[in-house]
């Protein structure tokens, strides 16, 4: 058996959206699965829409996945030469033939066909003219005319479409330039593709691939058209419903391998298993487990697969990732030894990097620029508690050691010796050394911050 070859063809015109980013992971997985190649080749054919900056934001989005390819990256605009060698052998064949027909004469030819309950389509007066090159003039597909082109699609199943439904396609417009379906087929063949997973939104251009390959005498791969991904209100996924760049979501905080997890789960099962590593995914994809209707973006399932990866990370990983989301709040990155000290507080409590970094952010701030909550304040930090969080500071003052088990045993021994309850404390002394009512437990919170920044704080409090 030859071996598998698949690829991911996206057009530089905007981000690598999700629906997109989903077709890269299966067709990744297909190849990777079966021990096969997957290649990257970028469709820039539309000039004036496609931008390098697009290309490299696509470049970006699946080295973030980490969907590594095969070889190097194939431009389409690079291989015009090789596309009109195709139309020329099928010139000379027989296959293709030359057209003066104008678009008017054609949109023309369709009306009269609506009239007449026809399908619309181009009526093929030209094609036994035998006309030459010419100015205006087009080559077209010397399409069959009767029968069916059929194929059996790797996720809808058998799929016929009979051959007098579609016209003769045009090949090369009157430029010179070739078309998309050309363009695909001759670059397909070229790279060696033996099998295509693309959108659904490609089933109607399927059939009239099929008929190019056959013109031109090449095996024809096979296909699998994945359906499109729908927001929560079951529309089409658009900006509407939040972010539909896969890097937006690299900017809210959400893991890379969250989202491969999430978009591979999006429209493929195994069993109820919903966590998947990518070494699970290449050791259990197969096309036969994808579904074959519409799949829901459900932004909540992706936050809960993203704790659950910021849980299991290793600090030092998140030591890595999260400097950028404490300068995108305003504040200088903390040093990483500072950082390796709170990561382990909040792996449990963050859904995504963004919130990790908000939540912990009241460790790194200098204590006079820390932001106390005004409501805490007035309701928590009454005479009462300050003269309970003096106390409390000469506590920590004498303590022979800061750790968080000399912590936690000097607060429950002040606890008990001033016949008090734990919660009559906690919140005076939290919202002192944090700012706020929420944080990780208070010995650990006070540990994390060291002696001179809790007592500081403490300070500060003492003078609200």
């Amino acid at each position: 058996m030859s071996r598998i070859v698949t690829r991911f063809a996206p057009s530089p015109t905007g981000f690598l959206h999700v629906g997109g980013a989903r077709t890269a992971i299966f067709s990744w997985l297909l190849a990777r699965s079966r021990n096969g190649r997957f290649l990257l080749r970028i469709e820039d054919t539309d000039r004036e829409r496609s931008t390098p900056e697009a290309t490299q934001a696509i470049l970006d989005g699946m080295t973030w996945l980490g969907l590594d390819w095969d070889g190097e990256i194939f431009y389409q605009s690079e291989r015009a030469h090789i596309h009109n060698a195709a139309v020329d052998r099928m010139l000379e064949t027989g296959q293709a033939y030359w057209c003066e027909c104008s678009p008017e004469e054609v949109e023309a030819m369709r009306e009269k066909a609506r009239g007449e309950g026809r399908k619309p389509k181009y009526d093929g007066r030209c094609r036994e003219r035998g006309l030459g090159p010419g100015p205006g003039r087009v080559v077209r597909l010397k399409a069959p005319q009767d029968g069916a082109t059929s194929f059996d699609d790797m996720v809808k199943g058998p799929i016929s479409i009979a051959n007098e439904e579609m016209d003769d396609l045009i090949l090369r417009r009157s430029d010179g330039s070739p078309t998309y379906n050309l363009a695909v087929v001759v670059d397909d063949a070229e790279m060696g593709v033996t099998h295509v997973l693309r959108g659904e939104d490609h089933v109607s251009n399927t059939p009239r691939q099929i008929q190019i390959y056959r013109a031109l005498g090449l095996p024809v791969p096979r296909f699998g058209h994945v359906p499109m991904i729908l927001g929560p209100d079951k529309k089409k996924l658009s900006k509407r419903h939040g972010a539909t760049s896969v890097f937006d979501y690299h900017h809210q905080g959400i893991l890379p391998e969250a989202m491969v997890n999430y978009l591979a789960r999006l429209g493929w099962s195994c069993g109820d298993q919903e966590i998947f590593s990518k070494d699970d995914l290449v050791r259990l994809f197969t096309t036969e487990n994808l579904g074959s209707s519409a799949a829901v973006f459900d932004m909540d399932k992706l936050l809960w697969l993203n704790a659950h990866y910021i849980k299991e990370a290793a600090p030092e990983r998140l030591a890595d990732l999260l400097p950028p989301f404490f300068e995108a709040q305003g504040m200088p990155a903390p040093g990483r030894e500072a950082l390796l000290t709170v990561i382990p507080h909040y792996q449990t409590r963050a859904k995504t990097l963004v919130e990790f970094a908000a939540s912990s952010a009241f460790f790194f701030v200098d204590d006079a620029a820390l932001v106390y909550d005004p409501a805490a304040v007035a309701k928590f930090l009454t005479a009462d508690a300050k003269a309970r969080l003096a106390e409390l500071r000469d506590l920590f003052a004498a303590l022979p050691n800061f750790s968080e088990e000399s912590l936690d045993t000097a607060l429950n021994a002040y606890v008990t010796a001033t016949d008090t309850s734990f919660k009559v404390i906690a919140q005076p002394l939290r919202i002192a050394v944090t700012g706020r009512t929420q944080s990780p437990g208070l010995h650990q919170t006070l540990a994390a911050l060291g002696r001179e920044k809790s007592l500081a704080r403490i300070d500060r409090a003492l003078t609200l």
